[in-house]
C-alpha cells in the first residue's frame, strides 16, 4: 500500500470541517428531537478519532438518520473515502462490500454497527478521493462514481448560491442519502448553516407533513413519481405557511405539470425549481429559475454557478450531445478496487442527453441516448414512448432491446390496446411489442423506474407470439404480405404499416419497378400511392382495366428516351428528349430526395454505373477520354472532345451541387416552410445564367452545360411543389417564356414545353394495358438505356437499320438495367434485406414515430450511439 498525501485543494475546508461555527443553531431535526451545530460537531469529532489518522475505505450503509449524517461528516472530515450505499437494501451492501473489500464497514440506521476489518487500507487510495457514488439507478453496481472534496464543496457552494439557502432554511428529507439528489440536500444545507428534518417517511403519510409542520420546514426536494404521489395526497390543498421552496430533478417531469406546480406556487407564495443533474457532476447542473417555469416548463434552464454547457456536434435543429464542464464534474469512474488510486481523468461531461439552446438561452433536453433501441435500423426513442402513452391516458415504463420494445402498465390497462397504439406510432410490428402487467409498476427507491424488473418480467425471447401480438388474420393478408416482399426486395427496407414509399427512402429509379410491382398486387396503381401509408394500399374493389392511368413522369420518361434514341439513329428527328428528362429528374428530385437524409446513395445509384460503363468505353475505344468516364468532360475535356453522355454529367453535376447547398440547416429548413417559393428561387437563379446576365464560361455546347440547363432542372423541381392551379399557372407561364429561342430550334422547344406542362398539369396518362408494363420498363431503364445506345444502335444501324438499331438499344439498355439491379441488391451492406432469412432493416429515412409536438432527434445525431468511456449513466 502506498500512502498518498491530499493535496492543497482536497485539504480545504468541508462543511464538515467548521461545524462548530454554527455554535447553538438547529442543524437536525428529528422526530422528538432537535440537534445543534455543536452538538452534531461533538459527535462527529468522536466518531472522527475512533475512525484514526490513517486513510481507510469506508463503506457507509446509510439511511435518513442522525447516526448515518454523523457517520458520512465524520468519514469525510477524517479524510477517508467513503462509499455510501441504502441501509435498507443488504443485498447492495455486500455486493459493494465484495467488489471493493471496504477496510471499514458501517451501518447507520439504527444506531451505529461499526465492522473494523483492518487498521490500515488495503487499497492505494488517491489523495482528491473523498466519495464514491453508485451510478443512477444502479445501485450496487460495480460501478461507481469517484469525487473529490472540490467537487462536493462546489456543487454545494453552487446549490447554496441559486436556491438562496440561508441559516434560516430548512429541509425536509423525501429522498434517499446514498442517492446523489438526496445527498445534495444534505451537502448544500449544511455547507449554509441551515437546518435538515430528518425523516424516511413518505409524502403520502400524514406523519410526513405533521412533522414538516412542527418542524418549520421550508423545502423538499422530489423526483417526478414524488409529484405523482402529491396529486394522490391533495398537496395543492395542504396549508404549509413555512414552504418557501419545492426542488425537483431525477428525471423530466412532464410540462404540463411543470406549469401546474410553477402556478400553484406562485399563488401559495413559495417557488418551485426545476433542475438537472447527474450523479457523475456531484448532483446539480442547471436549473430553471421559478419565473420561467410556467412559461419554458420543458427547459432545464441555465447551468448553475460555476458551471458550463456547450452542445456537442448540433444538427440542423441545434440538437446535440449536452456537455458539461464545472468544478463538480467528477474525477472519474471506479470499477474495480485499484482504480480507487486513479486521479481526475475527466475535464467535460458528455451527459448522453440530447439537447438544444432555445433563443432566449435556455437549455432544452430532448430525448437521451442511451434510452433508445434500434429495431430494423429505426431509432426508438423510448422516453418519447412513455410520454405517448402518458398523453393517451397510460402510466406506462418502457424498455427494451434490439429485438423488442418492452411496455409495462398496471393490471387492466388493457394490454390490446396498448400494443395497437404503440406499434401503429411506431411502425412496428405488433409482434415486435410486448406489454406486461403488475399490480404496481416498479420502482427503485429513489423512486426512479425499476427497467430492470419490467425487462426480467418478459417473456423468454421477448414473448414473440403473445396471443394479442399476433398480426390479425384477414382476407387482404396475402396482398399485404406481397406488398411487404415487394418493398424488401426492391427497397431492401422491412416496410410497416405506416410506412410510405418515400419515407422508406424510395427514389427516381426504384419508383418506376415498385409501381409495376404494386400493380401485379392490386390490380391498379393507386393514385399518389408512392406517398400512401403502405398499411392503406388495398387491391381494386373491380375488375382489371384495360386502360391504365400511368405517371405521368413514366411515360414522358419511355417516350423520351425512344426519342432520344429515334433521333440519334435517323429513324426520325424528333429532339428534345434529353432536355425533357433533365426537367423530369428535377420533378423526381424534389418527390423522392430533397428531403431525404441520405441523398449520396440516389446520387451513386446514377453516377457509379455511368462511370462504370463510361469507363470501359473509354478504356477499349478512342472515342471519349477519361474526364468523360469521371462525368468532367465539360470541366476538363477537350473543346473538340465527343459530348454524348453530357446529359448524364449534367445530372449527377446539378444534383451533386444542389445537395450540397441543402446539407446547410438554414437552408433545409427555409425550404421545408416554403417549399414552393423556393423552387422559384432556384428556377429564377437558373434563368439569371440562361440569359446571359451573369457570365457563365465558355459558349459552345450551351444547352448541355450544368449550369446552362439547371433552369430546366428547376422547373420540374417548382413544378413538384405545386399545390394549387395559381402554382401551376406560374411554373407554365415560366415554361413558355424560357424555353423558346434558347436552342433555336422550334421543333425541339416545342417538345420540351409540352413534355413540362403535362408533368405540370397531368398527373398520369393513359396507356392501354398491354402496352403498360413495356412502357415502365423502358422508362425504369431509361438510364441504361441512354448510356448503352451510343455504342449498339451504330453497328446494328450500319448493317440492319434505324428501327432495328432503336430496337436493339431499348433491349440493350433494358437487359443492362436488369442486370444492374441484381448487382446492386447483391451488394447491399451489411444488415440489409437478404432471401436467406437474415434480419431486415429499415431505412433511416423513415419518419419520426411522434408529431411537431414531440420532435425527435435527426438521424445522425440523434443516433449517438458510438461506444465511448465518456459516455455516462442515467441522469440522476
Amino acid at each position: 500500500m502506498t500512502i498518498l498525501v491530499p493535496d492543497q485543494r482536497s485539504a480545504a475546508p468541508l462543511f464538515c470541517d467548521d461545524l462548530g461555527t454554527h455554535g447553538d443553531r438547529a442543524a437536525l431535526f428529528t422526530t422528538g428531537r432537535v440537534i445543534t451545530y455543536g452538538e452534531l460537531d461533538d459527535e462527529v469529532g468522536r466518531l472522527v478519532s475512533r475512525l484514526g489518522p490513517g486513510r481507510r475505505l469506508v463503506l457507509l450503509a446509510a439511511g435518513n438518520t442522525f447516526e448515518s449524517v454523523v457517520a458520512y461528516l465524520a468519514a469525510l472530515r477524517g479524510g477517508h473515502p467513503v462509499l455510501l450505499a441504502p441501509a435498507d437494501n443488504d443485498e447492495s451492501t455486500r455486493a459493494l462490500a465484495s467488489a471493493y473489500d471496504p477496510d471499514v464497514v458501517i451501518r447507520a440506521s439504527q444506531g451505529l454497527v461499526i465492522e473494523e476489518r483492518r487498521g490500515r487500507s488495503a487499497h492505494e487510495l488517491h489523495p482528491d478521493l473523498a466519495l464514491l457514488l453508485c451510478t443512477s439507478g444502479s445501485t450496487g453496481s460495480a460501478k461507481l462514481v469517484r469525487l473529490s472534496r472540490q467537487n462536493v464543496r462546489a456543487n454545494a457552494t453552487s446549490i447554496v448560491d441559486y436556491l438562496g439557502i440561508t441559516e434560516h432554511h430548512r429541509a425536509a428529507t423525501t429522498l434517499p442519502m446514498p442517492y446523489c439528489y438526496g445527498l445534495s440536500v444534505v451537502n448544500s444545507h449544511l455547507q449554509a448553516g441551515a437546518g435538515l428534518v430528518l425523516t424516511e417517511l413518505s409524502v403520502v403519510d400524514d406523519c410526513f407533513w405533521d412533522l414538516f409542520t412542527a418542524s418549520g420546514a421550508t423545502s423538499f426536494a422530489g423526483v417526478p413519481h414524488t409529484f405523482d404521489l402529491l396529486d394522490r395526497v391533495g398537496f395543492a390543498s395542504m396549508s404549509l405557511p413555512s414552504l418557501r421552496h419545492v426542488t425537483q430533478a431525477g428525471g423530466r417531469l412532464d410540462p404540463a405539470k411543470v406549469r401546474s406546480y410553477a402556478d400553484l406556487g406562485q399563488r401559495c407564495g413559495w417557488d418551485f425549481f426545476v433542475m438537472y443533474g447527474q450523479t457523475e457532476a456531484t448532483a446539480r447542473m442547471a436549473y430553471l429559475p421559478p419565473d420561467l417555469a410556467a412559461s419554458h416548463p420543458r427547459s432545464i434552464g441555465v447551468p448553475i454557478p460555476g458551471g458550463a454547457f456547450t452542445i456537442d456536434r448540433p444538427d440542423d435543429d441545434g440538437v446535440g450531445e449536452l456537455v458539461y464542464r464545472g468544478p463538480n464534474v467528477m474525477l472519474g469512474y471506479a470499477e474495480q478496487p485499484d482504480d480507487l488510486a486513479l486521479g481526475a481523468s475527466v475535464e467535460a461531461l458528455f451527459t448522453g442527453d440530447l439537447a438544444r439552446r432555445t433563443p432566449e438561452g435556455l437549455y432544452e433536453v430532448m430525448g437521451r441516448t442511451s434510452r433508445f433501441v434500434k429495431l430494423f435500423g429505426l431509432r426508438i426513442d423510448l422516453d418519447r414512448v412513455e410520454r405517448l402513452l402518458a398523453r393517451a391516458g397510460w402510466t406506462a415504463m418502457c424498455t427494451g432491446d434490439d429485438s423488442h420494445v418492452v411496455v409495462a402498465v398496471e393490471a387492466g390497462a388493457g394490454t390490446v390496446a396498448v400494443a395497437g397504439l404503440v406499434s401503429a406510432q411506431l411502425g412496428l410490428p405488433r409482434h415486435r411489442i410486448v406489454v406486461v402487467e403488475f399490480d404496481e409498476l416498479p420502482r427503485l427507491r429513489n423512486g426512479k423506474p425499476d427497467h430492470l424488473a419490467v425487462r426480467r418480467r418478459a417473456p423468454e425471447g421477448g414473448g414473440a407470439q403473445p396471443r394479442w401480438a399476433r398480426p390479425p388474420a384477414s382476407r387482404s393478408s396475402d396482398h399485404a404480405a406481397a406488398i411487404r416482399a415487394a418493398f424488401a426486395e426492391i427497397l431492401e427496407v422491412d416496410a410497416c404499416g405506416e410506412d410510405s414509399f418515400v419515407s422508406l427512402g424510395g427514389d427516381s429509379l426504384s419508383y418506376v419497378e415498385m409501381s409495376l410491382r404494386l400493380e401485379e398486387i392490386l390490380g391498379y396503381l393507386p393514385r399518389e400511392w408512392h406517398t400512401t401509408p403502405v398499411g392503406r394500399l388495398s387491391p381494386s374493389p373491380g375488375r382489371r382495366r384495360l386502360v391504365r392511368q400511368t405517371e405521368t413522369t413514366i411515360v414522358l420518361r419511355a417516350l423520351a428516351i425512344v426519342l432520344v434514341v429515334g433521333t440519334h439513329t435517323k429513324l426520325w428527328h424528333v429532339p428534345g428528349g434529353a432536355h425533357t428528362l433533365l426537367a423530369v429528374a428535377g420533378f423526381n428530385f424534389a418527390r423522392f430526395q430533397l428531403r431525404a437524409r441520405n441523398k449520396i446513395s440516389s446520387i451513386a445509384r446514377i453516377a457509379l454505373p455511368a462511370m462504370c460503363w463510361i469507363g470501359l468505353v473509354v478504356a477499349i475505344g478512342d472515342k471519349y477520354s477519361w474526364p468523360s468516364a469521371l462525368l468532367l468532360n465539360g470541366q476538363f475535356g477537350s473543346p473538340t472532345a465527343l459530348w454524348g453522355y453530357w446529359y448524364v454529367e449534367a445530372l449527377v453535376q446539378i444534383l451533386v451541387v444542389v445537395s450540397l447547398v441543402f446539407a446547410i440547416g438554414g437552408i433545409r429548413r427555409v425550404e421545408r416552410r416554403w417549399p414552393f417559393s423556393v423552387a422559384l428561387a432556384a428556377v429564377f437563379v437558373g434563368l439569371v445564367v440562361r440569359s446571359d446576365l451573369v457570365e457563365a464560361g465558355m459558349a459552345h455546347q450551351r444547352t448541355s452545360r450544368p449550369h446552362e440547363v439547371f433552369w430546366l432542372f428547376a422547373l420540374g423541381w417548382a413544378a413538384a411543389r405545386t399545390t394549387n392551379s395559381v402554382e401551376r399557372l406560374i411554373v407554365s407561364l415560366l415554361v413558355m417564356g424560357a424555353v423558346p429561342n434558347f436552342f433555336g430550334d422550334p421543333h425541339r422547344e416545342a417538345i420540351v414545353v409540352v413534355g413540362i406542362l403535362l408533368v405540370v398539369w397531368v398527373p398520369t396518362l393513359p396507356v392501354p394495358w398491354p402496352l403498360n408494363r413495356l412502357v415502365c420498363a423502358v422508362g425504369g431503364a431509361s438510364l441504361y438505356i441512354y448510356l448503352t445506345h451510343w455504342d449498339v444502335y451504330p453497328p446494328l444501324s450500319r448493317f440492319h437499320g434505324p428501327a432495328v438499331a432503336l430496337g436493339g438499344s431499348i433491349l440493350a439498355g433494358v437487359a443492362m438495367w436488369f442486370v444492374a439491379r441484381r448487382v446492386m441488391r447483391s451488394e447491399a451492406p451489411a444488415g440489409g434485406f437478404r432471401r436467406n432469412g437474415a434480419t431486415p432493416r429499415r431505412a433511416t429515412t423513415a419518419p419520426p414515430p411522434f408529431g411537431p409536438e414531440e420532435p425527435a432527434p435527426s438521424g445522425s445525431r440523434r443516433a449517438r450511439d458510438r461506444a465511448r468511456t465518456r459516455r455516462t449513466a442515467a441522469a440522476g
